[in-house]
């Protein structure tokens, strides 16, 4: 199963500025696992470093990823 999401990270500007690009993975992966239902998520080094493009302080205000869910029910997250 594949599914591309737009996943507002808006909210996370209200967090600390030192806390906003791990925060922002954080809430990237709970995104994932409410809508993918699925426990095991893997992040792709692209996203990661799409949300840390400008540094800790200056994420994105939203990134567009595509989810694949995989046999074992993993989820690999990248950018779509």
């Amino acid at each position: 199963m594949e599914r591309i999401y737009t996943i507002p990270l808006r909210d996370v500007k209200k967090v600390p500025r030192t806390q906003r690009s791990p925060r922002a993975t954080r809430y990237l992966r709970d995104f994932i696992k409410r809508h993918m239902k699925s426990e095991d998520v893997k992040i792709d080094a692209s996203v990661n470093e799409k949300i840390w493009e400008r540094g800790i302080q200056k994420i994105p205000p939203k990134i567009k990823v595509k989810a694949t869910k995989e046999e074992d029910g993993s989820v690999l997250v990248t950018l779509a």
